[in-house]
């Protein structure tokens, strides 16, 4: 590689840690109301549930309530696989009853106590969506490489508005986004000053240095 773009490449790259870093503080800044708008209360579906809420044992159950929440032992939704949908992840849900559902969960929303790996896990509220779950065939594939679910004509959505990145995530897009735009812009600019200072050869010949070629 010639060395006048390894020259602007790199330059443009540090102007892009400079940019990138100013991105990152400003998307952290704006992380806590991110947070506080993504908060789903308690009782609501994807928040908390709370002590009234009904635990569902099997499909018969979630079929018969509007809203309830389901004690999943350990990490037990989170082992049998699991797949976008809608934009979604989605994990295959072990009910009480051994019945398996595809379920979007809002993890900040889980309640337990002791230790994460192993305690009974109090899920977020729940409802039921209807959806032809069939027609993606792909997600199918994904969510069920170990097992079939016992139904493909809904979805149990436990996520509502709620779900939220970590703070490192929400502040690496943005800044990653600048930085490549950064690198963009700067890197042409810095080589056409350099040719213009002579210091670079050009890459396209101004049209009043090829008349004078020519001349």
């Amino acid at each position: 590689m010639r060395i006048d773009v390894l020259i602007c490449l790199g330059l443009a790259l540090l102007v892009a840690m400079g940019t990138g870093k100013v991105a990152k503080m400003i998307a952290a800044a704006t992380y806590d109301s991110y947070v506080a708008a993504h908060t789903v209360p308690a009782g609501e579906v994807g928040g908390p549930a709370e002590a009234g809420t009904f635990r569902a044992q099997s499909v018969e159950d979630l079929l018969d309530q509007d809203t309830f929440t389901v004690i999943s032992p350990g990490i037990e939704y989170r082992n049998r696989g699991g797949g976008y949908y809608g934009g979604r992840f989605f994990d295959m849900l072990t009910l009480p009853s051994g019945e398996l559902v595809a379920a979007s969960i809002n993890g900040d929303s889980i309640q337990y106590d002791g230790e994460f790996y192993i305690s009974d896990k109090t899920l977020p509220v729940g409802r039921i969506v209807w959806e032809d779950l069939t027609q993606n065939e792909t997600f199918l594939n994904q969510i069920q490489y170990s097992e079939p679910l016992s139904r493909t004509d809904f979805y149990v959505d436990m996520m509502g508005y709620g779900g939220t990145q970590s703070l490192e995530s929400y502040t690496s897009f943005p800044e990653n986004v600048v930085q490549v735009v950064t690198v963009i812009v700067c890197f042409p600019l810095l080589h056409a000053l350099g040719a213009k200072l002579g210091i670079f050869p050009y890459f396209f010949l101004p049209k009043k240095l090829r008349e004078q070629e020519w001349e």
